[in-house]
Protein backbone atom coordinates (compact mmCIF):
# COMPACT_ATOMS: atom_id res chain seq x y z
CA UNK A 1 0.00 0.00 0.00
CA UNK A 2 1.15 3.55 -0.81
CA UNK A 3 -0.70 5.83 1.37
CA UNK A 4 -1.77 5.33 4.79
CA UNK A 5 -5.03 6.84 4.45
CA UNK A 6 -7.54 7.39 7.16
CA UNK A 7 -11.14 6.13 6.88
CA UNK A 8 -12.68 9.54 7.27
CA UNK A 9 -10.79 10.67 4.22
CA UNK A 10 -11.99 7.03 2.02
CA UNK A 11 -15.20 8.16 3.60
CA UNK A 12 -15.06 11.77 2.53
CA UNK A 13 -13.58 10.78 -1.00
CA UNK A 14 -16.17 8.83 -1.69
CA UNK A 15 -18.52 11.40 -1.00
CA UNK A 16 -16.62 13.92 -3.76
CA UNK A 17 -13.12 15.85 -3.97
CA UNK A 18 -10.77 15.97 -1.13
CA UNK A 19 -8.76 19.12 -0.09
CA UNK A 20 -5.52 18.88 -1.50
CA UNK A 21 -3.90 20.34 2.49
CA UNK A 22 -5.52 17.09 3.97
CA UNK A 23 -4.03 14.65 1.15
CA UNK A 24 -0.78 16.26 1.43
CA UNK A 25 -1.06 15.81 5.20
CA UNK A 26 -1.45 11.41 4.26
CA UNK A 27 1.56 12.14 1.57
CA UNK A 28 3.77 13.61 4.55
CA UNK A 29 2.64 10.99 7.54
CA UNK A 30 3.17 8.04 4.99
CA UNK A 31 5.85 8.99 2.57
CA UNK A 32 8.43 10.17 5.46
CA UNK A 33 11.64 9.97 3.65
CA UNK A 34 10.04 11.05 0.31
CA UNK A 35 8.92 13.86 2.33
CA UNK A 36 12.15 14.96 3.89
CA UNK A 37 13.55 14.97 0.00
CA UNK A 38 11.41 17.41 -1.13
CA UNK A 39 11.21 19.89 1.50
CA UNK A 40 14.70 19.34 1.31
CA UNK A 41 15.11 20.53 -2.22
CA UNK A 42 12.12 23.16 -1.35
CA UNK A 43 14.04 24.90 1.09
CA UNK A 44 16.76 24.63 -0.64
CA UNK A 45 14.97 26.67 -3.37
CA UNK A 46 13.56 29.09 -1.21
CA UNK A 47 17.19 29.50 0.60
CA UNK A 48 18.77 30.82 -2.89
CA UNK A 49 16.25 33.18 -4.35
CA UNK A 50 18.27 33.78 -7.56
CA UNK A 51 18.17 29.95 -8.14
CA UNK A 52 16.24 28.08 -10.43
CA UNK A 53 15.90 24.48 -9.26
CA UNK A 54 17.49 22.83 -6.22
CA UNK A 55 18.36 19.07 -6.63
CA UNK A 56 18.92 16.47 -4.20
CA UNK A 57 21.22 13.39 -5.79
CA UNK A 58 21.81 11.39 -2.53
CA UNK A 59 20.97 7.62 -3.16
CA UNK A 60 18.21 6.52 -0.67
CA UNK A 61 19.41 4.58 2.28
CA UNK A 62 17.07 1.73 1.76
CA UNK A 63 14.62 0.20 -0.90
CA UNK A 64 11.98 1.24 1.87
CA UNK A 65 13.27 4.93 1.33
CA UNK A 66 13.94 4.09 -2.73
CA UNK A 67 10.55 3.32 -3.00
CA UNK A 68 8.21 6.12 -1.09
CA UNK A 69 10.37 8.53 -3.23
CA UNK A 70 9.38 5.79 -6.37
CA UNK A 71 5.36 6.24 -5.24
CA UNK A 72 5.49 9.93 -4.05
CA UNK A 73 7.24 11.19 -7.69
CA UNK A 74 5.82 8.43 -9.90
CA UNK A 75 2.21 8.91 -9.01
CA UNK A 76 0.41 11.85 -10.72
CA UNK A 77 -1.95 12.92 -8.18
CA UNK A 78 0.82 12.91 -5.19
CA UNK A 79 3.43 14.76 -7.11
CA UNK A 80 0.67 16.98 -8.42
CA UNK A 81 -0.47 17.90 -4.72
CA UNK A 82 3.23 18.81 -3.71
CA UNK A 83 3.86 20.48 -6.73
CA UNK A 84 1.00 22.76 -5.53
CA UNK A 85 1.50 22.28 -2.15
CA UNK A 86 4.96 23.83 -2.95
CA UNK A 87 4.17 26.17 -5.62
CA UNK A 88 7.12 24.31 -7.67
CA UNK A 89 7.90 21.94 -10.35
CA UNK A 90 9.36 18.58 -9.27
CA UNK A 91 11.66 16.31 -11.80
CA UNK A 92 13.19 12.71 -11.20
CA UNK A 93 15.54 10.92 -12.14
CA UNK A 94 17.46 8.02 -11.89
CA UNK A 95 15.26 6.61 -8.91
CA UNK A 96 16.55 9.03 -6.51
CA UNK A 97 17.58 12.35 -8.15
CA UNK A 98 14.79 14.68 -7.18
CA UNK A 99 14.71 18.13 -8.09
CA UNK A 100 12.68 21.43 -7.35
CA UNK A 101 12.09 24.01 -10.00
CA UNK A 102 10.43 27.84 -9.83
CA UNK A 103 7.68 27.88 -12.19
CA UNK A 104 9.61 30.17 -14.63
CA UNK A 105 12.48 27.83 -15.09
CA UNK A 106 10.38 25.33 -16.55
CA UNK A 107 11.50 25.30 -20.00
CA UNK A 108 14.27 26.66 -19.29
CA UNK A 109 18.06 24.85 -20.10
CA UNK A 110 18.69 23.18 -16.85
CA UNK A 111 15.05 21.85 -16.83
CA UNK A 112 14.94 20.64 -20.34
CA UNK A 113 18.53 18.75 -19.51
CA UNK A 114 17.50 17.42 -16.36
CA UNK A 115 14.17 16.05 -18.07
CA UNK A 116 16.02 15.10 -21.20
CA UNK A 117 16.23 11.33 -22.41
CA UNK A 118 20.02 11.61 -23.11
CA UNK A 119 20.30 12.46 -19.42
CA UNK A 120 18.63 9.53 -17.77
CA UNK A 121 21.09 7.72 -20.76
CA UNK A 122 24.02 9.28 -19.25
CA UNK A 123 23.15 9.11 -15.64
CA UNK A 124 22.89 5.00 -16.12
CA UNK A 125 24.95 3.13 -13.45
CA UNK A 126 25.11 -0.60 -12.86
CA UNK A 127 23.82 -0.11 -9.58
CA UNK A 128 21.11 2.04 -10.93
CA UNK A 129 19.73 -0.31 -13.71
CA UNK A 130 17.39 -2.34 -11.19
CA UNK A 131 15.96 0.03 -8.87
Amino acid sequence: MSLNVPTAMIDAAGRGEIEDADFVAVVRDSLPYAWKVITTVVGDLETDSGAEYAMHAVAPPDEHARGQLLRALASDAIRGSLERHFGVRLAFQNCHATAAFRPEAVGGDFYRRFTSPRSQVLNQTPELRDC
